[in-house]
């Protein structure tokens, strides 16, 4: 059994370990809040954030430490050149050396840790309350993208190699499609409805990397997971204080986060529904996330950019409910499933809103247009 008290002792430098609770609700890595008796002199807080990471997910969890290391650095230097905005707090969370000045430790079962300053007086949400916390989560990450905007993608590692391009879910799809046979009662409706809606939106699959081949989208910094509850809001003024887990930050279209956080936020039937009657595309909070967004993102935006962001929101909707959908036809190996249709009941809730952004492009188009500078064509 680890020792916690042990393990956090080692990202102390003054005083000693008081308490190590369970922290957060994350999935992935394993995440405790350690209490100090005394404030460290370096983070003025007596609290900090310590972390196993999960080796299973992420196979060179060095990799991460060293992207961490690299953005928020440049987050901070890019933060101190800008104009002091006495109306915002913005802070971002910072890694906490080893006693030894390490980034990382290894425990003697080969566990890897890493310490996090934590951000006081802020918590996150489960779900979009209001228009105001639209608008806010779309500012936090519009402001995670404009700090990075400068810092060359070359300087990050790629931690999850295919994650998002979706060409390469549809291989995997056909693999499994073609490897797979029907059970002996024969094939659900739900499937058969499913590979046809496939087949009638293949065309879409390679929309933002044909793009970024064309040289019309910048490989940037992408966050990788910009849902609600990575959104840090300030207990006290309401507004959005920073985006946390950074573990999915790498090289990447922004488009993607754009994409996935319109498509999360905007559904708040949530993605594990099974009355697809209450799925649908909330055109209001969309444009309060992508006003939010535009706010921060304009800063270095370019027409491709704008031209861009309805397939973002179509793309990324699509490429999660086929993810959904092949895990499922592959028998749940990937994602976890609470019975045998749970991962096709995903998918369709994901296919679902597809249909609902699509019956609603004009209105979508429309509010992008309204945010856009210029003539900047959207892209279906």
């Amino acid at each position: 059994m680890t020792d916690l008290q042990n393990v956090a002792q080692q990202f102390v430098k003054q005083g000693a370990v008081s308490q190590v609770a369970s922290y957060g609700a994350g999935n992935v890595n394993d995440t405790y809040l350690v209490t100090v008796s005394e404030p460290d002199a370096a983070n003025q807080s007596n609290r900090f954030v310590l972390q196993r990471i999960n080796q299973h997910v992420f196979r060179q969890p060095e990799l991460i430490l060293l992207n961490m290391r690299a953005f928020t650095d440049y987050m901070q230097q890019a933060m101190a050149q800008e104009a002091h905005n006495p109306t915002r707090r913005w802070e971002a969370p910072r890694i906490i050396p080893t006693r030894q000045g390490q980034d990382y430790w290894v425990d003697e079962m080969g566990g890897f840790w890493r310490a996090i300053t934590l951000i006081e007086r802020a918590k996150t949400y489960p779900r979009i309350r209001d228009a105001n916390h639209a608008r806010e989560s779309g500012y936090a990450l519009g402001r995670f993208h404009r700090l990075t905007s400068g810092l060359d993608p070359a300087l990050l590692h790629d931690t999850l190699p295919g994650f998002h391009i979706t060409p390469q879910y549809l291989g995997h799809y056909d693999q499994v499609l073609a490897a797979r046979t029907p059970p002996p009662e024969g094939e659900l409706a739900q499937e058969a409805y499913g590979r046809a809606f496939v087949v009638a939106r293949r065309d879409i699959a390679s929309a933002l990397v044909d793009a970024q081949a064309q040289g019309l989208l910048a490989l940037r910094t992408m966050h990788g997971d910009p849902k609600v509850d990575n959104i840090l809001i300030d207990d006290a003024t309401g507004q959005a204080v920073s985006i946390i887990d950074l573990d999915t930050v790498k090289p990447g279209l922004v488009h993607y986060d754009i994409g996935d956080c319109l498509r999360s936020c905007c559904n708040p039937a949530g993605e594990e529904t099974t009355d697809l009657s209450m799925v649908t595309f909330d055109l209001d909070l969309c444009r309060a996330i992508l006003d939010g967004y535009l706010s921060e993102a304009a800063h270095f935006f370019t027409p491709p950019d704008y031209a861009y962001l309805y397939t973002s929101i179509r793309l990324i909707a699509f490429e999660l409910g086929l993810r959904f959908f092949t895990d499922h036809l592959a028998g749940n190996v990937y994602f976890k499933a609470r019975h045998p249709t749970h991962n096709l009941e995903r998918a369709l809730v994901q296919f679902r809103l597809v249909e609902e952004i699509e019956a609603k492009g004009e209105q979508i188009n429309a509010i992008i247009a309204r945010v856009s500078p210029g003539d900047t064509a959207t892209k279906e």
